[in-house]
């Protein structure tokens, strides 16, 4: 028979599946929304589009996802991830080192203000929104003091050492695009998901998040996995960087900033909690779609930029009261009436029956099971409805009664 906890699990399971089901949900919505209303929205140069504009904010989604699961925050990841594509694009073309150790410049660089952050944060115990708004700065002016203030430019898609944008967009000798790039970053998605769900160091991340002092009680190295949470921020931000050279070329001075709220809310759409403790990185993906496809869609509708900011405005304090919704259906306490403990302990029971089920083997046993489980089932709908009914009767006599004694008692006060 299943215990009092076994059914809160699978309640929970319930909902934390269809809070998982939203996004997605969402996403389809949206873009047949698009599909239907915007012009020209349907089409397969729009769904390139589509892709190539998520690329690099899906790469930082996908680290920020890390640090707000820890219950950290990080504000530089857009403009460390411009700053680390400028100074990869100034070694390139003023410089004059080779396409690849630019490229591995700019994972360095991204690497380092990710290591920067842990540090100041996980030893220094700054506070996370304080300490990357300081990055953020200290980026921004790093990649204009390396470039002189001067755009970088990568080299044109079919020019020498442009090799790595076929990375991202692969463009047949008839001129048809494919955004092979997706590939690259749910292959990243995907490494980032084998962390965070089968390794020590997602289960850490996920237990500093929940309760970072229980964490550290448990014998969790709490500074080492948060400052390891930034530096793969760090990594992936670089990584959007490489994924902005490829797709957009010139990489201007002073960019970057508002980058990361994009990615910010993907993260919160996709489900993962600004209190910390709970977060997917596909939901994270789903997130990052939603935005790219608003952003795509609104001026297929003839609306212009400051209503495109707007609406992505809107959609940003919708995740966030989604998430406290979320995270007070997850705190509430449940106050059960006596039908709903009868309720709960029948589905028990049914659920014990449909175990011994599926472990029988015999026919005629598992016949006389399946006519238990319908007969059980029917009892407890019975039951459980005229438990209802007496208590709706009950709470319905209190309430005159109160109401009743009110009259009284105003009776005699005048």
């Amino acid at each position: 028979m299943a215990t009092n906890e076994d059914l809160e699990l699978r309640e929970e399971k319930r909902g934390i599946n269809m809070q998982k089901l939203l996004a997605p949900l969402a996403l389809v919505i949206i873009y047949v929304f698009f599909s239907i209303f915007g012009r020209n929205f349907f089409s397969f140069t729009t769904l390139v589009n589509i892709l190539d504009s998520s690329y690099y904010i899906g790469f930082i989604a996908i680290g920020v996802t890390f640090v707000i699961i820890t219950g950290g925050i990080d504000l530089s990841l857009g403009t460390v991830m411009m700053a680390s594509a400028i100074i990869g694009g100034t070694a390139y073309k003023t410089w004059g080192w080779p396409m690849w150790l630019s490229l591995l410049l700019i994972l360095f660089v991204g690497t380092a203000f990710g290591l920067l952050n842990g540090i100041l944060i996980s030893k220094l115990k700054l506070p996370p929104f304080i300490a990357t708004l300081g990055t953020q700065m200290i980026s921004l002016g790093t990649g204009s003091i390396v470039s002189n203030v001067r755009s970088a430019t990568f080299p044109a898609r079919g020019a020498a050492d442009s090799c790595f944008k076929s990375l991202f967009k692969f463009i047949t000798p008839g001129n048809h695009s494919f955004p092979t790039g997706a590939i690259v970053l749910f292959f990243t998605a995907f490494v980032a998901y084998v962390i965070l769900t089968k390794t020590k160091m997602g289960r850490y991340i996920f237990a500093i998040g929940s309760n970072k002092d229980a964490a550290r009680l448990s014998g969790v190295d709490v500074a080492k996995w948060e400052m390891t949470a930034y530096v793969i921020a760090g990594f992936t931000a670089g990584l959007g960087g490489i994924a902005f050279a490829a797709v957009y070329t010139t990489v201007m001075p002073a960019q970057g900033a508002g980058f990361e709220l994009y990615a910010i809310a993907g993260a919160v759409i996709g489900g993962t909690s600004l209190t910390g403790g709970a977060g997917s990185v596909f939901g994270t993906m789903i997130g990052v779609y939603i935005m790219s496809v608003l952003r795509s869609g609104l001026p297929s509708m003839n609306l212009q930029s400051q209503y495109q900011t707007f609406f992505t405005g809107v959609v940003v304090i919708g995740a966030v009261l989604l998430d406290i919704y979320r995270t007070q259906k997850a705190t509430e306490v449940r106050l059960l009436t006596p039908a709903d403990r009868y309720q709960e302990e029948q589905l028990g029971v049914i659920e014990g029956l449909k175990q011994e089920l599926s472990k029988e083997s015999d026919t005629q046993k598992k016949s006389e099971l399946k006519s238990k489980i319908r007969a059980v089932k029917q009892e407890m709908n019975s039951t459980y409805r005229k438990m209802k009914k007496e208590e709706k009767a009950e709470h319905a006599r209190l309430a005159l009664q109160e109401k009743e004694f009110a009259m009284t008692m105003q009776d005699k006060e005048s």
